[in-house]
């Protein structure tokens, strides 16, 4: 199977580069530049290379910077801002703060007729966001676009297949990015397309055959997307040696319980667990506020359950989750900033009384997990269904979590994806869901004045969650959804619609 190595400096959009270059059926992996060698690489056998953005500054002594070698691989390299900067650095050339200040967000770009840029117009609009630039070209290197505040937007190294770009053609933004990408994966590095899920799920299942042979497998079943294609994945793989436990921690959305335990437990087969728990979980998050740590108090709660039951069924040697690769990113892991951690990264607690961890998705984006389930036979009203933190409608509750606030979140999120499943606009939107504020205003209803909490509706555009449009909702679904919440939900007084992106928000609001 051809491999890109995407070699990670630290900027915000570097697994989104390695899913784009996943979309062409071209596997991609994520390596931070400090813990792969030179000699690592060519041992692997990449096809190509690709240097992702990044904060600092080369000029920075503490900013990142990978051995010189890498370029002298023979391996063609892609450069993309802080690593399309590294590699004119690298190579002997000059660095300079852009005469604008600063070049951010949609920018005119003029390429030439270059390879890299096959099939993209002279002019068109790709996304920038940097404030150094490369001034002095090293030698061999020729400008093969440029915008009108940066002179070298693009430049390249035929004869050693070294080629950078200061904008990001990952980003949805960028016009052509995909097709600049597509070039140099393609074009220049010869990749063929053959990273499918059917190859996954069967290397996958012969996997966890074998490394699970004749033991036994406690799965933290959230009852979202992800653990349950992780579910189905490992039951394929070792049948009745996994067992999955179904917290309902009284953070669920309306109905949800039973769903789940329907459709995984009596309708695929697999060996569901419910657990009622919602007493326990309220208990250990009373008074609690800071975001991270209810997040925390929850990770480590889910496995201190998985620990008692397990006690009840005997010996288990491993907990499965399913973590998948967004999750292991804002997590921090790597040398990306933390971002917020996730129940199933970095919540888990310090000691655990289970051997392993299986994670079978952990490498995988979110629509990728979904194509696994399909593959896999998983109905689509559960494999489409809408994405649900593991912490639940704990982390959409902003402050102190209490069942009164739970039950009222439930119904007006209830109504809001009901209002809105049944519009022309539901396939358009990959998540909404409502939150319940910390902020109660004045209301009047018939002629009394009420003073309830405020609940804020949330719709966003997105293919991947690593970043996300809000989504530009008719004012009719609106209307419907606020005049059924606060006449259908007594407590709650106000509704109002957040219009942030992400970035600079991110999905959820805790």
């Amino acid at each position: 199977m051809d491999r890109i190595l995407v070699m990670d400096f630290g900027g915000q959009y570097n697994q989104l580069i390695a899913r784009r270059v996943r979309s062409l059926h071209v596997y991609a992996e994520v390596r931070p530049y400090s813990r792969i060698t030179p000699q690592e690489i060519r041992d692997a056998g990449y096809r190509g290379i690709i240097f992702t953005g990044g904060p600092n500054s080369v000029y920075d002594p503490a900013s990142p910077h990978c051995s010189p070698e890498v370029l002298r691989l023979g391996i063609p390299v892609l450069g993309i801002c802080y690593g399309h900067q590294l590699m004119a650095y690298t190579e002997g050339g000059t660095i300079s703060p852009a005469e604008s200040g600063s070049e951010y967000g949609r920018t005119e770009l003029f390429c030439s007729g270059h390879p890299l840029f096959r099939d993209v117009p002279e002019t068109s609009i790709c996304f920038m966001s940097h404030t150094d630039c490369v001034s002095v070209l090293p030698e061999g290197f020729a400008v093969l676009g440029h915008t009108d505040h940066c002179a070298c937007a693009a430049m390249g190294n035929d004869e050693r297949r070294l080629y950078g770009v200061q904008f990001h053609p990952e980003v949805t933004h960028t016009e052509y990015g995909m097709t600049v990408l597509r070039n140099f994966v393609f074009g220049i590095c010869s990749c063929r397309a053959d990273w499918v899920m059917d190859d996954f799920i069967e290397r996958s299942v012969a996997r966890y055959r074998e490394e699970l042979r004749g033991r036994k497998v406690l799965l933290a079943l959230s009852g979202g997307v992800d653990s349950s294609v992780a579910a189905v994945l490992l039951h394929r793989a070792i049948g009745r040696n996994l067992s999955c436990v179904f917290v309902d921690h009284g953070l669920l959305r309306k109905n949800e319980g039973d769903y789940v335990e329907r459709t995984l437990g009596h309708e695929l087969g697999v060996n569901v667990i419910r657990i009622n728990a919602a007493d326990r979980f309220l208990s250990r998050l009373a008074g609690v506020t800071e975001p991270e740590r209810k997040r925390k108090i929850i990770g480590e709660e889910f496995i201190r359950v998985f620990e008692d039951e397990a006690g009840k069924l005997g010996h288990i040697d491993d907990l499965a989750q399913g973590t998948i690769y967004p999750d292991v990113i804002e997590s921090g892991k790597g040398d990306s900033a933390v971002i917020k951690s996730h129940h199933n990264v970095g919540g888990l607690p310090s000691v655990m009384a289970f051997k392993g961890i299986v994670e079978p998705l952990r490498d995988l984006f979110k629509d990728e997990v979904r194509e696994v389930g399909r593959r896999l036979g998983i109905p689509d009203e559960l494999v489409m269904r809408q994405p649900f933190p593991g912490p639940g409608l704990g982390v959409r509750i902003i402050g102190e979590i209490t069942k009164e606030k739970l039950d009222l979140l439930r119904e007006a999120d209830a109504i809001f994806r009901e209002e809105l499943d049944r519009s022309s606009v539901r396939n358009e939107c990959a998540q909404y869901f409502a939150v319940l504020t910390d902020t109660r205003s004045v209301g009047v209803m018939g002629d009394a004045r009420t003073y309830g909490y405020t609940v804020a509706l949330r719709a966003v555009r997105s293919d991947d969650f690593m970043t996300a449009e809000w989504a530009r909702l008719p004012y009719e679904v609106l209307e419907r959804a606020s005049n059924r919440i606060t006449n259908e939900v007594r407590g709650i007084s106000r509704v109002v619609y957040d219009i942030t992106s992400k970035p600079p928000a991110t999905v959820e609001w805790e």
